[in-house]
């Protein structure tokens, strides 16, 4: 009994005590259960009912989850540049539409090199591709490149250039870590930033199930880095852009990567970069036993939280009876094959895997597929410019109508010449002058540009015919699209109740 009353009175001195602290209004915070008092305790099962200290009854708060939808100008080119490396001083300001600047170019290049033995068998050469990136550059953040005929090797950096040996045509030849280390110079961000899962962290997955926007870069390790984005293991470029700066740049480079003759390229706003996540490349190889001289790149990115998917390909060859078979296995091949494994430390998450998975996709490239009729009759509607009777024996519109390949997606109305083949340096077709049937090729839309997907509205759907451009014996292609782009925001938001 003694021991019971030492006990009631503790109690009651205990809760005259508490009860004094709080007419005192003073608030006592507790970061963790196991920190709590005693005391706290110990009145915490008989004042479930009082408030929190800072609770104002007039006052509550949520999160608000905002849509915006943004549309992005993009621009989409396909070219065949028949293996001829580009022409000194050629500026790509009206191919690329300078006047009309866009948010996004992708750009797709086929034979960027010749489909040889020594680029197929040993290793390709990348001096073509550093070119091209540079007069990209050059047109789109209007910086000059510096005239210099040497290479330069960054000591500063601590690394060795490449091996250089010369080609039987005398060009320079220079090994593939070269590509990645002038694709350097032309980013903008961390190789982190572009690298890293952007899904929503723990708090905000409560309000936002099932999305994948924004994540601590924290979470992702070195192991989760595509080798798309791996830096070259040596700093020497061409001399022509070892002075470049990227002081008041209006675009970045995201994306450059090469398969033998296919060379793909992506460009963003300058301020559009940080907004690119879970960004991956899948290369897929077809053509003679597989090697590359054939196939395709893909490029899978997140852009806010809309999921995008690029593929610049080079499909089977040839205009005999049932090679259009050949480049529907292709397609099938691609898109039964291409992956993009998934690095997200978020479980379901909506990062795409697949190609058809994306949000919106781009197909571009040499899809070689030619018209069914023969050399004379493609050559009478062609001098007539009756591009609707041509069309109807297009080998890509008939499978696509039949279901047999690319079922459900849309291309823009075609109101250009077929743009394959012409004869080298010239705008004469091969075969509209005495050449042997052997030689001859009968004029074809081999150059095309598709796509799947809501949200993208195309602007406009051309080839080029500058003279500048006639080096190839193919045309190049462009359009152009609205493509929307969601952007998903969190607000707290603070609610005065009345009294």
């Amino acid at each position: 009994m003694a021991v019971y009353g030492v006990w009631s009175i503790w109690r009651f001195w205990a809760r005259a005590v508490y009860q004094f602290i709080d007419s005192l209004n003073l608030s006592i915070k507790f970061e963790d259960m196991k920190t709590k008092s005693f005391i706290h305790k110990m009145f915490a099962s008989k004042d479930k009912s009082r408030p929190p200290h800072n609770y104002n009854p007039g006052i509550d708060s949520e999160m608000m989850i905002t849509q915006n939808v943004r549309k992005l100008k993009t621009f989409v080119a396909t070219w065949n540049v028949g293996g001829r490396p580009p022409q000194r001083g050629i500026n790509l300001d009206d191919f690329l539409q300078s006047d009309s600047p866009s948010d996004i170019y992708i750009l797709g290049f086929q034979e960027i090199v010749p489909l040889n033995a020594g680029n197929v068998l040993v290793i390709e050469d990348n001096e073509p591709a550093v070119r091209w990136l540079a007069l990209i550059n050059e047109s789109l953040n209007r910086q000059p490149m510096t005239k210099v005929s040497s290479l330069i090797d960054t000591k500063a950096n601590r690394t060795k250039g490449p091996k250089v040996t010369t080609t039987q045509s005398g060009s320079l030849f220079f090994q593939k870590n070269s590509l990645k280390a002038v694709s350097k110079q032309f980013r903008t961000e961390s190789k982190k930033r572009l690298k890293s899962c952007n899904c929503v962290c723990d708090l905000e997955r409560r309000y936002i199930r099932e999305s994948c926007f924004r994540c601590q870069p924290g979470n992702v390790s070195e192991d989760d880095i595509s080798s798309e984005e791996d830096d070259g293991s040596n700093g020497a470029v061409l001399s022509e852009i070892t002075n470049y700066s990227g002081n008041g740049r209006k675009y970045s480079l995201v994306v450059s990567k090469q398969m033998v003759g296919i060379f793909l390229t992506v460009w963003v706003k300058r301020e559009l970069v940080q907004h690119i996540s879970h960004l991956k490349t899948c290369l897929i190889s077809r053509g003679i036993m597989g090697l590359g001289n054939k196939g395709c790149i893909s490029v899978s990115m997140l852009l806010y939280s809309t999921s995008f998917c690029f593929i610049c390909s080079h499909l089977a060859s040839g205009e005999k009876e049932g090679d259009e078979l050949k480049r529907n296995l292709d397609v099938i091949e691609i898109l039964k094959n291409t992956h993009f494994p998934r690095r997200c430390k978020v479980p379901n998450s909506r990062v795409p895997e697949r190609i058809l998975e994306h949000d919106r996709i781009i197909w571009l490239g040499d899809l070689n597929y030619r018209i069914a009729l023969s050399h004379a009759e493609t050559l009478k509607l062609l001098k007539k410019r009756d591009w609707d009777a041509l069309l109807s024996k297009d080998q890509l519109k008939i499978e696509r109508e039949s279901g047999r390949v690319f079922k459900g997606w849309r291309e823009g109305i075609i109101k250009f010449a077929p743009t394959y083949k012409y004869y080298f340096n010239s705008d004469t077709y091969l075969g509209e002058t005495n050449v042997s049937p052997s030689k001859r090729r009968t004029p074809a839309w081999c150059d095309r540009i598709l796509w799947k997907g809501d949200g993208i509205q195309q602007i406009s759907y051309e080839r080029k015919d500058s003279r500048k451009y006639q080096f190839s014996d193919h045309r190049p292609v462009c359009a152009t699209f609205y493509t929307e782009v969601s952007e998903t925001s969190i607000t707290n938001i603070i609610k005065v109740e009345g009294e």
